[in-house]
């Protein structure tokens, strides 16, 4: 249960369109406001929540505090309300450059019920978020202080009073901050159940001018230390992930393609001294020459590996988009939910690339039924993403949670899918049914498959999985504690080229994997390299995923269903765009090397 009740109407939340019609502030864009000394300041209040559940968040005014007699909501941006933030306007007055004193903000006669619905907010440790001028203001709700083991004491105070810190540089704000360093706390103990309590909020100004003419100008981690700002850069992990790829792409490169020459080598000679005769060749030798008129013989349930080829051909776009628009300096930190307005609009414009690359191949193949084949495409991600946010969703709804997407939100999103994301997906469908080509195989197909030899338990698709899965993963091990740490926790992940660096060695790292098991594979006589190949590389995401269980127990503090639900909600969601990103990745590399090495095999 939690200690807030469900919110008011949203209906400012229209508004939120605005953001595709470019009336609100775009990335990277800094809202510059002018002041003149003594004009109004207007300070928003956002949301409170449980500090180690960042995505749990509530509007400021369902606590009992000061609030306005009618509630009026700033308009917002599409990513500020996919962000949780719900802006409405304070009672605080505050004016530009003109210092405040201890002033009466409002007084209060609470209930017992709200004295204790105050106590769970502390002890669950809330802080508050204000707003000014588009900079964040956060502290704590009150105060709490346990000591002693015997006698225990256990003791709850509410901050009453907030001391604002701001500081300008000739006509614009450029830092603000929130103070009770020297501020004593109203205790909420020993109140009788039909006892009301008064209480008085008070507030103070204080502006100091400063030399800094930009707020990016200003050192990280310059905001009082309220949240952690920035992360370091992590060498220890950037070398692991090195030396990993260089043993890699040299096992790939020096001992496989040594073998592989030899291969072909004693493959060519003995057929030149066979007379030609593939029949005597099949009978003599083994290996991955002998499956040549069954390794392109194509797969089962070809309709969804191409539609997985699809999306994930469209999610490695949508990544390699939204790192190079964060290294270009695109997304500022002073714009709430940047990143998300980014990712919804590239989703919705890279839908053209999994039409397309579903349908050509799916052509390619011998494929028939291309129009299902689309619906299969644009439904692979949209339906398992639309399932898991609405149990998500409604969970937040139940608990009265800012998260909770308003209806006129909910409308816009599914407009942007249904006018942009699916017709583009059936337009790059169309195109690429029409640009396919057949599918040309270096050798031909017989009739009739090849029996497959039994294998080993060395090679079964668990073992492939099994490795192909990890060595990927421990690539990215570390950078993905930082990653985990800035979506699921406090710190601010900055370090975009970093980043950039560690995607790419994650997408040779599974190249290289996919090529080895694949050419073990292959020699143990075994054709069905297909969807194995998909499968190997793509388990990344299930240990992503076993990963995510381990940071949620082991690395954060996070806890109740609001959280519980929407952490692993969004971390299996997370774990399959891996595994379509990987799998695909990994099935066009092992593609291009069979290809390579039967063009290089003399047929007979």
């Amino acid at each position: 249960m939690t200690i807030l009740e469900h919110p008011g109407s949203w209906s400012c939340q229209w508004l939120a369109v605005l953001l595709l019609l470019g009336t609100s502030h775009g990335p990277g864009v800094e809202g510059v406001t002018h002041y003149k000394t003594g004009d109004p300041v207007i300070l928003y209040v956002n949301k409170v929540g449980p500090y180690h559940n960042p995505q749990e968040t509530y509007h400021y005014y369902q606590l009992p505090v000061c609030c306005p007699e009618k509630i009026r909501h700033k308009s917002l941006s599409l990513g500020e309300v996919l962000d949780g933030d719900r802006m409405a306007e304070s009672l605080y007055d505050i004016r530009f450059r003109e210092n405040v004193e201890k002033r009466i903000l409002c007084h209060m006669q609470l209930t017992s019920a709200q004295v204790e619905q105050l106590r769970q907010a502390i002890e669950e440790l809330y802080y508050f978020e204000f707003v000014v001028d588009d900079l964040p203001i956060r502290g704590f709700v009150g105060y709490m202080e346990e000591s002693g083991f015997l006698p225990h004491s256990h003791k709850i105070g509410l901050w009453t009073h907030l001391d604002f810190h701001l500081e300008f540089h000739r006509d614009r704000i450029i830092f603000a901050n929130v103070s009770v360093r020297d501020v004593k706390p109203h205790s909420l103990d020993g109140l009788r159940p039909d006892e009301f309590l008064g209480l008085t909020h008070t507030y103070s100004v204080h502006w100091s001018e400063t030399s800094v003419e930009h707020r990016s100008d200003r050192r990280r981690g310059d905001d009082g230390g309220f949240f952690p700002r920035t992360l370091e850069i992590h060498w220890l992990s950037i070398i692991n992930s090195m030396v990993l790829v260089f043993l890699l792409v040299g096992f790939v490169a020096v001992i496989l393609m040594r073998v592989l020459r030899n291969d072909l080598a004693r493959y060519n000679l003995d057929e030149e001294t066979s007379g030609g005769s593939g029949e005597d060749f099949d009978q003599g030798d083994n290996g991955w020459k002998i499956i040549h008129t069954d390794v392109f013989r194509f797969p089962p349930y070809r309709g969804l590996l191409c539609a997985v080829l699809g999306v994930g051909a469209q999610f490695l776009a949508l990544g390699t988009g939204i790192i190079v628009m964060a290294l270009l300096g695109m997304f500022n930190v002073h714009r709430h939910g940047a990143i998300n307005s980014a990712a919804i609009l590239l989703y919705a414009l890279t839908c053209c690339i999994s039409g397309y690359v579903s349908s050509h191949f799916y052509r390619q193949i011998g494929g028939e039924r291309w129009v299902w084949n689309i619906i299969l495409t644009t439904s692979l991600f949209s339906v398992p993403f639309f399932l898991t946010w609405s149990v998500v969703n409604s969970v937040h709804w139940a608990n009265g949670s800012t998260q909770a997407l308003p209806a006129t939100t909910i409308l816009l999103l599914l407009t942007v899918w249904l006018l942009v994301g699916f017709p583009l997906t059936v337009i790059g469908g169309i195109f690429g049914k029409n640009n396919a080509s057949p599918f040309d195989a270096p050798c031909r197909t017989k009739n009739i498959a090849r029996e497959i030899p039994p294998q080993p338990w060395y090679k079964s698709t668990l073992i492939h999985m099994t490795v192909g899965g990890f060595l990927p993963f421990s690539a990215i091990s570390v950078e993905l504690y930082y990653i985990f740490a800035t979506v699921w926790g406090r710190e601010q992940y900055t370090l975009y080229g970093i980043l950039f660096f560690v995607f790419a060695i994650l997408l040779s790292v599974g190249a290289c994997i996919s090529i080895a098991l694949t050419y073990f594979q292959l020699s143990g006589e075994d054709y069905r390299w297909w969807w194995r190949s998909v499968l190997s590389v793509g388990s990344t995401g299930l240990f992503i995923f076993l990963y995510s269980v381990f940071y949620y127990a082991r690395r954060s503090n996070m806890s109740g269903a609001v959280q519980t639900v929407e952490f692993f909600g969004y971390s299996l969601l997370t774990g399959y765009v891996f595994f379509l990103m990987l799998g695909t990745i990994s099935f066009f590399s092992s593609l291009k090397f069979i290809r390579y090495i039967y063009i290089n095999l003399k047929m007979d």
